[in-house]
């Protein structure tokens, strides 16, 4: 079992917070993005979607998209369950991981991709150079984080994590979420007290490194 991953993007970072606080080891291949590495022809037999994390297993098939990749995992090692146990906390930890990734994840990618010069061509991921930047986009994307801030503040009002009293994978990818988006210089509002205590909640574990 392989693990295709790049200890600069966010995308893989969810996974390795995930395996970390799961204590799973796997061994992993870094595919250098900056120089290209997810072009090369070798990486394109992988992953034709030219994108990371993507979890290769002993038999040959490949499991692309992080949350995908949690999911394998969760289903071979059941304890300590993050995505979840009984119905109500599944559909509570699905709903905040999906807004955390609809509405804030995407649109930091949308920020980043749509603004930084390094990105011109390349403004949607696995593509080169055939992808113009839409500088409309990147508006769009701050309005949406902003709205992403406002509700996550107000929901941990009333809860210490994003899902509920426990950690889950909803908080992994609201996390790295907020982390990504400062690279766009999207920042928590210093009014957002919840929000911060939060985050540095989360940024104390050890899996937060990972």
């Amino acid at each position: 079992m392989m693990l295709y991953d790049f200890a600069g993007a966010p995308s893989p970072r969810r996974v390795r917070m995930y395996l970390a606080e799961k204590g799973i080891e796997v061994s992993r291949v870094e595919v250098d993005l900056r120089r290209g590495g997810q072009f090369a022809p070798g990486y394109r037999a992988i992953n034709p979607g030219c994108t990371v994390p993507v979890l290769e297993l002993d038999d040959g098939t490949c499991i692309a998209e992080s949350m995908a990749i949690c999911r394998f995992f969760e289903a071979l090692y059941p304890e300590p369950p993050l995505f979840g146990t009984d119905a109500t906390e599944q559909g509570l930890v699905e709903m905040w991981s999906r807004r955390a990734e609809l509405e804030g994840y995407l649109p930091a990618a949308d920020v980043l991709r749509n603004t930084l010069r390094s990105f011109a061509g390349r403004a949607l991921p696995g593509r080169d150079g055939d992808v113009p930047q839409i500088p409309e986009l990147a508006d769009r994307g701050r309005a949406s984080f902003a709205r992403l801030l406002e509700r996550l503040d107000t929901r941990l009002a009333d809860s210490e994590f994003a899902a509920g009293p426990r950690f889950t994978v909803a908080d992994i990818t609201a996390f790295v979420t907020v982390e990504f988006a400062a690279r766009a210089k999207l920042g928590i509002p210093e009014a957002y007290a919840n929000l911060a205590r939060w985050r540095a909640a989360v940024a104390a574990r050890p899996s937060a490194g990972a």
